[in-house]
């Protein structure tokens, strides 16, 4: 039983694992609003690509800044656009990057 778990937990990572080209798209839309969060003394981290749920974490005045959230849907609708699918922005707090 415990090695048909661990080939369903292997073939969901191999389903869930990001395209280089996809994972790619999500680090260029990042970059693009970097400079922004930058300038504001805040940033944002790609953490892990995981199906349609990207983890990000804010980092510098970004973590408690009031239109933290709006940031988020403003990165999350960027996203959505440039990969022509929906997705979901998970803000992770306190991790350490995986990717």
């Amino acid at each position: 039983m415990l090695h048909d778990n661990q080939k369903n937990e292997e073939a969901e990572q191999i389903e869930t694992a990001p395209s280089p080209e996809r994972e790619q798209v999500i680090r260029s839309v990042i970059d693009q609003i970097r400079p922004n969060l930058r300038r504001d003394g805040g940033d944002c981290e790609l953490i892990e690509i995981c199906g349609n749920k990207i983890m990000v974490r804010l980092t510098g005045a970004c973590v408690l800044c009031k239109l933290s959230s709006a940031t988020l849907e403003g990165i999350q609708a960027k996203l959505i656009e440039e990969l022509g699918e929906f997705v979901r922005l998970v803000p992770v707090p306190g991790a350490a990057a995986r990717l």
